[in-house]
């Protein structure tokens, strides 16, 4: 019992330090934020691309020319997996990274509040390739990106709304069911 007990806790240990380890590697981190252009600044619409720059480190300026503000908006490139990105941003409220169907990966800026508008008509924004703190591997100079804003906020319901509604309707179809019963 105690060598069966001595496995599990030296197994416990391994995979902590395993976990522990491929963690502490450095990702390419990818910042959104909303300087002041002081240099030459882009121009973009809804949908636009651009390239990292050759060094794979840099910040490229660009301002929404589109007239309407942005909701959310989604960046997807092929050559960086989504394990091993870093998203930093102060322009929505979350930031998701992933994969799609197709193996491309996206970074996926949504939500607005907490003073976030969101990039709203003409502002600037900026998109950074390097770290925020410390140093992390370069992107791949050249990568190409694709972006696509939603001029539309999307709302949709949290769970525990679903679940309450769903709740509900159950309880009025048992009511009525017991009401045609007796």
């Amino acid at each position: 019992m105690n060598r069966l007990f001595a496995l599990i806790a030296c197994a416990i240990v391994l995979c902590c330090a395993t976990a522990a380890f491929a963690d502490s590697i450095p990702d390419p981190t990818i910042i959104i934020k909303d300087p002041v252009c002081t240099g030459s600044c882009t121009q973009v619409g809804t949908n636009f691309s651009f390239g990292v720059p050759s060094s794979g480190t840099g910040t490229l300026f660009f301002q929404n020319a589109s007239h309407t503000n942005w909701f959310t908006l989604r960046l997807t490139e092929t050559g960086v997996p989504a394990s091993a990105i870093t998203c930093i941003q102060n322009v929505f409220v979350n930031c998701s990274v992933g994969t799609l169907s197709n193996g491309k990966t996206f970074i996926f800026l949504s939500g607005l509040g907490n003073g976030l508008p969101g990039i709203t008509t003409g502002e600037f924004f900026s998109i950074t390739f390097g770290c925020n703190k410390g140093t992390c591997p370069p992107w791949p100079g050249g990568l190409d990106f694709n972006g696509i804003a939603n001029l539309k906020s999307a709302t949709v319901p949290e769970p525990a709304t679903m679940a309450l509604f769903l709740t509900g309707i159950g309880g009025i179809l048992m009511r009525r069911r017991r009401l045609v019963r007796s």
